[in-house]
């Protein structure tokens, strides 16, 4: 459940006190329970006095908010009846099983109406806020296209600033686009580590300083990755168009 809920996108606060109160739920007296972003280590004593431990790494992940709300759901469920344990297996298993993935066209629509509203809200013409709907689209695609390749976060994010800021200056170029600032700027919300930075808040508020300072430097990391890409388009074209 631990492992879920982090792979989720749960705070470390959430994960570690949702497995403190799961140990408690089936009986185990002595159980400590140790969560950085990518690891859990929980150990615990068996009723027959032997210690147990067991370490889970967690591998690189992103948010999913469906399936966090329904562990965290089951979590407090299992605590509150504590069923057997092969049914509370099974139950967890449901919600991977029934897990609702949206088409790539509906995640591309949403990056469209998504990054188009950025680019109104930031003062961007009716046009800037289509041309920066259409640069998000690009950042859907590229995204897509990159995760299947295998690329680690950074080179992700490296990928998306700099196809979403070729695609901005060449629909400005074009005459469809009148700012170019406001719709890189709108397209580029799609990629600001918004949950990150939250998240790192909230742990180090909680005292889970290791968890909060690690979360806080991926968010710079991400940060300077859209910066990069960014540039990097920036530069060439203006390198190549003389502007």
């Amino acid at each position: 459940m631990g492992y879920r809920l982090m792979e989720s996108g749960a705070e470390i606060y959430r994960v570690e006190e949702s497995i403190r109160r799961l140990l408690q739920a089936y009986g185990v007296e002595q159980g400590e329970v140790f969560a950085i972003p990518n690891c859990i280590i929980i150990s615990l004593t068996s009723p027959q006095g032997e210690p147990l431990t067991q370490i889970r790494r967690m591998p690189a992940h992103g948010t999913d908010i469906y399936l966090l709300e329904q562990y965290n759901g089951l979590c407090r469920k299992l605590c509150s009846q504590a069923p057997p344990f092969d049914d509370a297996l099974e139950q967890m298993a449901d919600i991977r099983r029934n897990h609702r993935v949206y088409p790539l066209w509906v995640q591309l629509l949403a990056y469209f109406l998504g990054c188009g509203m950025f680019s109104l809200f930031y003062g961007g013409s009716p046009a800037d806020g289509v041309c920066g709907g259409l640069c998000g689209v690009v950042i859907g695609l590229c995204l897509t296209l990159i995760s299947r390749l295998g690329a680690n976060l950074f080179f992700k994010t490296v990928a998306g600033g700099a196809a979403s800021a070729l695609a901005a200056v060449l629909l400005t170029g074009l005459g469809l686009g009148e700012n170019l600032d406001r719709i890189i700027i709108g397209a580029l919300m799609a990629l600001v580590p918004g949950i990150a930075i939250t998240n790192a808040m909230r742990d180090i508020m909680a005292g889970d300083m290791v968890a909060g300072i690690s979360k806080g430097a991926e968010a710079l990391l991400i940060g300077a990755a859209i910066a990069l890409g960014t540039a990097l388009s920036l530069g060439l074209t203006g390198m190549f168009m003389g502007g």
